[in-house]
């Protein structure tokens, strides 16, 4: 096979991927995309030439930048980053693979260890300080909800799994006619089951989603979406002047029957010091509000700031005060507040890399000098160790604040729910990606959140979209992009706990056990082997 023809299915296998993604994608062709990459590993494998690391890569950087290109909207250095590095650690994965195959099985067979690999490294990519699962290949299905009601049982490990061991399938038939040139009764009976393969799980999510009820209490919940430009408007205006705009545009829709009103990430951009609450204007205005809607509660972002006690001055997030001694910290804050005099917050725990959060580790500490502006408060920020939920009526509803990038990681929000959350809400800014499919894909994956928690989300969008989601995923009164709108639904509330939030990604967790063994061994047959040639 000559070069020019591995370059052309490394990139075949980056359009495929890249057109089968969300928002706009044709997400069966997910089943095929990883296929062109197979054959140059069994190639390159069987005349032990080398190359599939810089075939990988150049697929997986295609990928990477046809399907995330938007980062580049918000910030040049995160775009570099989260498209150079997803790419790199995509392409290693991949090559670990190669390398086992090879060592172990003569290449001969052992395409299933890609399996174990790669459900290992999504597990592994959403606990660290360069966490960016966004290309999680579960997440594909996100536009076909209806295909993996399953995920209540699997998450999206379950999906990751799904697409590589048809691509595998296919691969073979695929070879297999090659290498025979003709098809035979026993090649239709694999062609069969590829298709079964397929089908039965989409045919059983089907029967999961036309008998799914939701049964139990509603919430009366109002969504915001007051349209601030967060290049701009947000941060130059009054505080008091963005508040006021989310109160009146709720106010479009209130009665005295609403439970919730829900505002965006960083509706409140007032200074907020947390040990001197009672001196926020901020807050007084939404109390305000509360005093003439007793019975409604309001959960709102905000950026909120407090000391650094004594001894902890060299923690990863204290900040250095530049006029004053002392040290501080800041938070991507989230509010609950309703009648009773107790406050209810949360900071939001999974930072955005290069955004809320530099790298902990020491060889890394300078690049904390060049965390990105995007407007608010820039730099690494302090984090929640516990998923707090917001309590309201007597504990009827239980509220998980689900904030902007933490709509991602499906375990990670398992954690509200384990802590008692009945709903979901998720605020949120989007418009720093612009009309890109960001905003859309980010929307979307809150479908896979309402599956694998059978929760019911509320979604409140700076700029958009804003929407309500039920318990099978399916989505109501999703708003137009960078207009200022309304919204208001029932939702239903859910106490059972789904087997994916009982025992979450326990998947991968196998996959790693497996993944450790074999290349433990893998890298032990080629030492074996050195040492014989010698």
């Amino acid at each position: 096979m000559k070069k020019i023809h591995l370059i052309g299915l490394s990139l075949l296998a980056a359009l495929l991927l890249s057109a089968a993604w969300p928002a706009n994608g044709f997400a069966p062709l997910i089943f095929v995309a990883f296929v062109p990459l197979l054959f140059i590993q069994d190639y390159l494998g069987n005349e032990r030439k080398k190359g599939v690391f810089a075939l990988a890569y150049l697929s997986f950087f295609v990928w990477n930048i046809l399907t995330t290109w938007w980062i580049w909207n918000s910030t040049e250095i995160g775009a570099i980053a989260a498209l150079g590095l997803n790419s790199l650690f995509m392409a290693t994965v991949f090559w670990l693979f190669h390398f086992t195959k090879v060592h172990l099985y003569e290449n001969r067979k052992g395409f299933w260890i890609l399996i174990f690999y790669w459900l290992t490294w999504e597990w592994f990519h959403l606990d660290w300080d360069l966490s960016w699962p966004w290309l999680n290949l579960g997440h594909v299905f996100s536009t076909k909800h209806h295909w993996i009601q399953w995920y209540e049982y699997t998450g999206v490990a379950g999906g990751t799994a799904w697409i590589l061991l048809v691509n595998i399938l296919v691969f073979q038939l695929i070879k297999k006619i090659i290498k025979d040139r003709k098809t035979s009764r026993k090649f239709g009976l694999q062609l069969a089951g590829v298709f079964l393969v397929v089908l039965i799980p989409v045919m059983i999510s089907g029967y999961i989603y036309r008998n799914y009820e939701e049964v139990g209490p509603t919430a009366d919940i109002i969504v915001v979406q007051p349209d601030f430009d967060p290049y701009t408007e947000q941060y130059e205006l009054p505080p008091s002047a963005i508040i006021d705009r989310n109160l009146e545009l709720a106010m479009r829709a209130m009665t005295s029957k609403a439970d919730f009103v829900v505002s965006p990430e960083s509706a409140i951009q007032e200074e907020i010091w947390e040990e001197q609450l009672s001196r926020s204007s901020g807050l007084a205005q939404l109390n305000e509000f509360i005093g003439q809607h007793p019975e409604t509660a309001i959960v709102i972002g905000a950026s909120t700031f407090s000391m650094v006690p004594a001894g902890q001055e060299k923690h990863h997030a204290a900040r250095k005060f530049r006029t004053i001694e002392g040290h501080y910290f800041a938070y991507n804050t989230a509010f609950y507040l309703d009648a009773s005099p107790q406050l209810q917050l949360y900071h939001k725990s999974k930072l955005t890399p290069g955004v809320e959060m530099m790298p902990s580790w020491r060889i890394l500490r300078p690049l904390n000098n060049f965390a990105i502006d995007l407007g608010g408060t820039v730099g690494t920020l302090k984090v929640d160790e516990e998923r707090k939920v917001f309590v309201h009526k007597d504990g009827l509803f239980k509220v998980a604040p689900v904030i902007c990038y933490e709509s991602v990681y499906g375990e990670f929000v398992n954690g509200y729910v384990l802590n008692g959350a009945n709903l979901i809400f998720i605020i949120t800014n989007d418009g720093w990606w612009g009309n890109s499919p960001g905003h859309r894909q980010h929307l979307e994956f809150a479908k896979l959140r309402a599956i694998e928690t059978r929760r019911s989300i509320a979604r409140s969008a700076n700029t958009g979209i804003s929407a309500f989601f039920d318990q099978r995923g399916d989505i109501y009164q999703a708003t137009p992009y960078r207009e200022p709108a309304v919204i208001r639904q029932k939702l239903s509330i859910n106490e059972k706990l789904t087997f994916y939030v009982r025992f979450g990604d326990y998947l991968a967790r196998i996959s790693g056990f497996i993944s450790v063994i074999f290349l433990l061994t893998g890298f032990t047959r080629k030492l074996l082997k050195k040492r014989k040639a010698l």
